[in-house]
């Protein structure tokens, strides 16, 4: 069966796991190999910020969608094209959510490591989840979803 018979975006892989692994790689090279990128201060006063953000918008995020009584999860079928709540903002913000988690774990950790592998992370997101969902969720909601995609960013 094609990707567009699938009533699913057909990701590539599960989206938490694309950022775990990479920061789990980082911070084990990070531990081998230090790499520090910022003053040990300055490291805890940027990524506690950062992951504590992260956090409470992978909470909005997900009870957005619980609300809304559509999965979490790319794999499933999706009920409708969620508008309210942080998708007022941004289009991914279960995405947006993981990269700040993984970029404050990374910042307090004073990994450079782990924040050099951020940018390959957002590239395999992009191409290998976003891109699959926008286009399952224009084949199956088509001019409603393409009209939310006019009016909304993808990250922010």
């Amino acid at each position: 069966m094609t990707d567009e018979g699938k009533d699913n975006a057909s990701v590539i892989a599960p989206p938490p796991l694309i950022y775990l692994f990479p920061l789990i790689l980082g911070l084990r090279l990070n531990r081998k190999f230090p790499a520090p990128f910022l003053p040990n201060r300055s490291s805890r006063l940027a990524g506690w910020p950062v992951l504590g953000a992260g956090i409470a918008l992978a909470v909005w995020f997900n009870r957005t969608m619980r609300e809304a009584d559509t999965p979490v999860s790319p794999q499933k079928p999706v009920s409708r094209v969620v508008t309210d709540g942080p998708f007022r903002y941004t289009r991914n913000p279960g995405y947006l959510s993981l990269a700040m988690i993984y970029a404050g774990i990374s910042t307090l950790r004073n990994s450079l490591w782990s924040i050099l592998l951020l940018p390959v992370v957002l590239l395999v997101i992009r191409y290998g989840v976003i891109a699959r969902e926008e286009r399952y969720l224009e084949r199956k909601f088509g001019e409603e979803y393409l009209a939310y995609k006019s009016r909304v960013r993808r990250w922010i």
